[in-house]
């Protein structure tokens, strides 16, 4: 093996649009951590390019280190970024250029360029090195290939999360200053599941992995969680709060090995409102936040979503963080039939359910889903940056897309402002993002 070989493992930049939030929420670049303990054990040398975090532009950094392969990961919004750097490698020193992550599994057909080489629709990062140590393609499940000048896709099967590498966790140590989750900085993530066993309509991670929701032994998890140099853990998986058993071991295991934490989590209303004394456990061992999707504020649109759970679960599980001291990250969508009256009502429940925290999205249909398919004749653009939740990429029905901007706008910056006067971003430069609000309120364009 040639052990010279250079991998470049790249991690887009967020966005170059008015919608920047870093410096709230910027993520540890997980999945290429996993890639990096992979090579390094196979002898190869690596080095991450994180667009969040680094002061280089992507072309400077290929210019200086001149690698052989390029992978690049992405979410759907990062999608012409994806290709903008896999370009580049290709023209300015011929890498051999990989795409994965989340939006290609589902969406491969859109990087099929002649500057790509490789579409990885699989979590399975040992592709990688199948790849590059010159496996059969034919044989290999879960990538997409050129042939003859023609793109062949091999079909993924589910991959087993237990088969993962230990990350590497170098470039996360030299940037824990740029690793955070609001307040809690620096900010480590750790995966315990892939996919989710739910089936929500407007969901697109439970078709993840072919649909197979896949966890680790929850004693890996914890021996992963002991050794990390650092105080907050963010476990990302989709929904963390699953079986009852395997939550009541991760707690055991906490305790016995006297480890304390903070702990941000993803976790269903419906489980928190059954199990309120499992909710006081996890406020012991250090949870501090619990990102919970309540999506609406009334049970037509929980079932027109699939969500499986309704307003007195949502209701109930407000109530018993709040009782119980973990802050809760309160989910919601913004309907593309939404009135000016229900973006009113959202706040008023918001208000008086005394949430601190939320996060408002706009509907998006996802791409290569039955929703997109349900909106195409509704869509207003086709630009990938604009599937980040916060652009309208389909017509509303009782208002302009204008309209719905000023609402939706409107609606932000009485959460923002609700937020300041509880103190709850007390890290953030409350200026600039006021102003960056109240800029937003006047482009309707999005």
């Amino acid at each position: 093996m040639d052990t010279k070989k250079r991998f470049l493992l790249v991690h887009p930049e967020i966005s170059r649009t008015k919608y920047n939030f870093a410096g709230v929420i910027d993520n540890e670049p997980l999945e290429l951590e996993y890639i990096v303990a992979m090579l390094k054990e196979a002898g190869y040398e690596v080095a991450i390019w994180d667009g969040q975090v680094e002061t280089i532009p992507l072309t400077e950094k290929v210019a200086s280190y001149r690698p052989d392969f390029v992978y690049v990961c992405g979410r759907t919004r990062q999608e012409n970024f994806m290709k903008e750097y896999c370009k580049a490698a290709k023209e300015m020193c011929g890498s051999i250029t990989m795409i994965g992550g989340l939006h290609s599994q589902h969406n491969y057909e859109r990087f099929y360029e002649d500057y790509i080489d490789y579409v990885l629709i699989t979590f399975d990062v040992y592709k990688i090195l199948d790849v590059v140590q010159g496996a059969i393609l034919a044989d290999m499940d879960g990538i997409c290939y050129k042939l003859e000048n023609e793109w062949v896709k091999n079909e993924p099967v589910a991959f087993d999360i237990e088969k993962l590498p230990k990350p590497d966790r170098t470039y996360f140590y030299e940037h824990l200053e740029r690793y955070r989750y609001l307040e809690l900085l620096p900010c480590a993530h750790v995966r315990t599941a892939y996919s989710c066993p739910y089936r929500c309509k407007f969901c697109y991670r439970n078709r993840l992995n072919c649909g197979v929701y896949t966890s680790r032994s929850i004693v890996s998890v914890v021996e992963e969680i002991k050794e990390i140099q650092c105080e907050n853990i963010y476990i990302i998986d989709d929904d963390f709060l699953v079986d009852v058993e395997r939550i009541r071991e991760f707690i055991r295991l906490i305790k016995e090995q006297n480890i304390h934490k903070k702990y941000v989590c993803y976790g269903r209303a419906d489980f928190i409102s059954q199990y309120p004394d499992l909710i006081m456990e996890l406020k012991d061992i250090g949870f501090y936040y619990i990102l919970v999707g309540l999506e609406a504020i009334d049970d037509r649109y929980l079932s027109e979503y699939n969500k499986h759970s309704d307003m007195s679960c949502n209701t109930n599980a407000v109530r018993i963080l709040n009782e119980v001291g973990i802050n809760i990250m309160g989910m919601f969508i913004v309907d593309l039939d939404f009135t000016a009256r229900d973006f009113s009502r959202l706040y008023k429940w918001i208000k008086a359910h005394r949430l601190k925290h939320t996060a408002i999205s706009i509907f998006t249909p996802e791409m290569s889903s039955e929703l997109m398919i349900q909106y195409e004749s509704r869509l207003i653009t086709d630009n990938p940056e604009a599937w980040d939740y916060l652009h309208v990429v389909a017509k509303p029905t009782k208002m302009s897309v204008g309209r719905f901007y000023f609402h939706y706008h409107i609606l932000g910056i009485k959460l923002f402002i609700k937020g300041w006067s509880e103190g709850i971003y007390d890290f953030l430069d409350y200026g600039y993002y006021i102003k960056s609000f109240l800029k937003n309120l006047f482009r309707f364009g999005g």
